[in-house]
């Protein structure tokens, strides 16, 4: 988990939303009525395009779509192009098309409502059956065109590696050009800043839970953080714990060589692409990290803590 500590020139609002938490800082305390309003709007909007908890998104009518062609609208389309980007620039390691694996190992509804050992989704689980499950599916089976966007027959779309760090970007551009305000917008510990930072900058404290190691960074404007875990978002199937990043070749949540990676990039787009591979790829992220050169805080199951790429703590990480 991934949180801001607001300045004494900063308001701030928080909500639910999505299963997790929805924060909002400005640097202009009169322009956060505004600001929020700006920010549930876009939340809204892409919600109605990419849920796949929502039988009445554009994403779930994807899925009853047999193959066909199917018009979509811009947001669809800005969270399509947004996810095969992220499966280009990690080879494959994000990929959208593991919707289907995740509705077969029992995430099939909103996490927030996805009990210990709760049944499938009734709509869903016949979904399943009337098109079949497609293991060995990837992004390269995805066409998408200007307006349009096919996906073969079977084949389920999951954006959540991808579209909740968008939304922050968005969200946190939409009320910078609106309104002036610095602004900083964390969704479920994806970060995205925009405009004038804090006189101190944006402090961002990183950890993952009580008795998890801590520690804070300093950030300024046009900048993501994210941070990916296999300690969040589990639940048990079949007498097993599993958590929600799957290895794509697998189908099977990534082993837990990681139990957190932070990385920080120019956006929480890129912030989370970066840190949910090196999930997936286990003790070969050190070196990949290494090669591109972002800063990340990677936390192995056995609590050692690697730094890459000048990572800017404030001082040793504490539990």
């Amino acid at each position: 988990m991934t949180g801001v500590a607001a300045g004494t020139t900063t308001a701030s609002r928080s909500w639910s939303v999505w299963g997790c938490a929805a924060e909002l800082s400005v640097t202009e305390p009169g322009t956060i009525e505004h600001a929020e309003r700006i920010v549930r709007a876009e939340l809204a909007a892409v919600d109605a395009a990419c849920s796949r908890f929502r039988p009445d998104s554009e994403l779930s009518m994807l899925a009853r779509a047999g193959g066909r062609p199917t018009s979509i609208s811009p947001t669809l389309h800005a969270f399509l192009e947004a996810a095969l980007s992220a499966a280009r620039l990690t080879g494959g390691d994000v990929d959208p098309t593991v919707g289907s694996a995740l509705v077969h190992l029992g995430y099939d509804r909103d996490f927030a409502d996805l009990g210990p050992t709760v049944p499938p989704c009734d709509e869903i689980e016949s979904a399943i059956s009337r098109t079949g499950f497609i293991t060995e599916s990837d992004w390269s089976m995805v066409t998408l065109g200007e307006d349009h966007v096919t996906i073969p027959d079977g084949v389920g779309l999951d954006l959540g590696a991808t579209a909740k760090a968008l939304t922050a970007d968005r969200c946190a551009r939409a009320v910078h050009d609106e309104l002036g305000t610095g602004v900083l917008v964390s969704l479920g510990g994806d970060i995205a800043t925009s405009g004038p930072y804090p006189d101190d900058g944006w402090r961002i404290e990183v950890c993952d839970g009580e008795g998890e190691p801590s520690t804070v960074v300093v950030i300024g404007s046009d900048t993501g953080v994210a941070t990916s875990s296999t300690l969040r978002r589990r639940w048990m199937h079949e007498g097993q714990m599993l958590h929600h990043i799957l290895d794509p070749q697998l189908a099977r949540p990534a082993e837990p060589f990681w139990r957190t990676v932070t990385v920080i990039a120019s956006s929480a787009l890129t912030a989370n692409t970066v840190s949910t591979a090196c999930i997936v790829r286990g003790p070969a992220a050190t070196a990949w990290l290494d090669r591109i050169g972002l800063p990340a805080r990677s936390v192995a199951a056995d609590g050692t803590i690697i730094h890459s790429g000048h990572w800017p703590d404030d001082g040793e990480d504490r539990s």
